[in-house]
């Protein structure tokens, strides 16, 4: 499997995570998106990563799509329960995850734009986003292990790459100082191998 991404981007990270975890065997292609001669829309009509392309030639796009699959590819470390209730709130975990993350894009994306054509309302709009999603994980986590409780799960994954993307692109943010639970779970997962091996590089 060919794995299409950038080493900044935290959807790409979810996935190589898993990838870490489940031991499955990939390459990593680096692609620009934002480049005039990308190639991205070749796999993705959307020109997103990351982007996985199989054997076969087939591509899988969006990380939930994509973790999804390699979810079932191996017994080993499984992510996701089987069904019902619990998938369905291990999903959730993801969705708020990158939700926050989506927020944290616009934010980036404006803040790239020239200061004058800058919106102020824009930014404070999506920052309000990834506050409101801070204190809801926080609360949900509690004084639980891992977001689902005692078990690691696809939750904990897409909540540590959220966290840590906001401390490569918001460091004034200074999440920790108002989310104690969440900062007990990030340094537990900073220091696993699937996390240090896929710390984001600018």
């Amino acid at each position: 499997m060919k794995l299409i991404g950038s080493l900044t981007s935290p959807y790409v990270r979810k996935v190589r995570i898993v990838m870490a975890e489940k031991k499955l065997d990939y390459q990593i292609e680096i692609e620009n998106v934002w480049s005039p001669d990308t190639k991205i829309q070749k796999y993705n009509p959307l020109g997103k990563v990351p982007c996985l392309v199989m054997e076969d030639g087939g591509a899988l796009f969006d990380s939930r799509v994509i973790v999804e699959y390699l979810d079932t590819l191996s017994p080993v470390a499984r992510l996701l329960p089987q069904s019902g209730r619990e998938r369905a709130a291990v999903k959730c975990w993801e969705a708020i995850a990158d939700g926050l993350l989506d927020a944290s894009v616009m934010i980036f994306r404006e803040r790239m734009r020239p200061e004058a054509q800058q919106s102020a309302e824009w930014i404070e709009r999506h920052f309000s986003k990834i506050h409101a999603s801070l204190d809801a994980m926080n609360k949900s986590l509690g004084d639980h292990q891992y977001c689902m409780g005692i078990n690691y799960t696809l939750a904990d994954i897409a909540v540590g790459c959220a966290l840590g993307y906001l401390d490569l692109r918001f460091p004034e943010l200074d999440w920790r100082a108002s989310q104690p639970n969440l900062t007990r779970l990030f340094d537990k997962l900073a220091i696993r191998q699937s996390f240090v091996d896929t710390v984001p590089q600018v």
